[in-house]
């Protein structure tokens, strides 16, 4: 089950990059974004309620989930889509692989987890690997304040992600129905999108063609319901350090529907990038035979 919600993430995740270039254009950022998690967060909801499975939570509990939504479903991408605006997408994705190393240092000052040697090499192979599969990139931005700036909203956007991802551990460890908090943290984002959509002058306008409808039903549906309930429930299975692997995988699935559609070159650094980062993801999951074989003769004698 877990290898399973790991896959459909990374799959979901690296495919939403075309999606989201589609958005761009005629309709501004926020208003798009607020869209999407509108959207997303009413069918989610009306889902839930029909089916009897939506949860009550206290008002304490709701105050983490306004927090979550502005974490993960609000600044992280208002964030990072002002980020594209000053440095390129390639840099981007390296920044926001850093969250798995925000991960391992936030369960440690959150959850007091501690930081496994494992974990560590995997982390340096996964962002060792997202530097040299973006090489290219890195190599030809000229560094100056509007790419530092650029590399600032990154960064907090991908910290505001991680911060989100102890909110949801948070969640789970008291027990709390896990569709439930997503469904109100993505409404607080949405609300928290349009009100900075509304400050910022954004007119609200809608793109009716259907490469722009297509590509928000696939991000609110897709790559926000089904998506983060995957990545979320791995943070409670296997923890936010390992889970956020998965976002190193990303931009693989993304560069290669590139390589088949829009003729993406893969060059030496590319090509191993490619192979560290996959060398880290089997560093993170790897399980020894002997290990895995202890685990299952002291689970049998329970």
């Amino acid at each position: 089950m877990t290898w399973l919600l790991y896959l459909t993430t990374v799959l979901i995740w690296g495919t939403t990059w075309i999606a989201i270039a589609w958005q761009l254009g005629e309709v501004a950022v926020p208003v798009s974004v607020f869209y999407r998690f509108a959207l997303a967060a009413s069918l989610l909801l009306t889902v839930l309620a029909l089916t009897g499975r939506l949860k009550r939570i206290s008002g304490r509990d709701h105050g983490f989930c306004m927090l979550q939504g502005l974490c993960v479903f609000c600044l992280n991408f208002y964030l990072f889509y002002t980020a594209t605006g000053y440095i390129s997408s390639g840099l981007c994705s390296v920044v926001f692989s850093m969250a798995i190393l925000f991960n391992a240092i936030n369960g440690v000052i959150f959850f007091r987890q501690p930081i496994r040697p494992r974990l560590l090499l995997a982390n340096a192979l996964g962002i060792v690997g997202m530097v040299s599969l973006f090489w290219r990139d890195l190599s030809a931005e000229q560094l100056n304040w509007d790419v530092l700036f650029g590399v600032g909203c990154a960064l907090l956007g991908t910290y505001g992600f991680s911060l989100g991802n102890m909110l949801s551990a948070r969640h789970q460890k008291r027990g709390l129905d896990l569709l439930s908090t997503n469904a109100y943290a993505m409404s607080y984002g949405a609300w928290a999108m349009l009100m900075i959509a509304w400050l910022s002058g954004a007119e609200f306008s809608l793109d009716t063609s259907w490469q722009y409808l297509g590509s928000l039903f696939y991000l609110a549906v897709f790559g926000s319901v089904v998506a983060f309930g995957t990545y979320f429930a791995l943070v409670g299975r296997i923890g936010a350090g390992q889970a956020a692997y998965a976002t190193v995988l990303f931009p693989l699935v993304a560069l290669t529907i590139s390589t088949w559609f829009e003729g993406y070159q893969w060059s030496p650094s590319a090509l191993l990038g490619l192979l560290l980062i996959l060398l880290g993801n089997a560093v993170m999951f790897w399980q020894p035979k002997q290990k895995s074989a202890a685990l299952a003769m002291s689970s049998g004698k329970a």
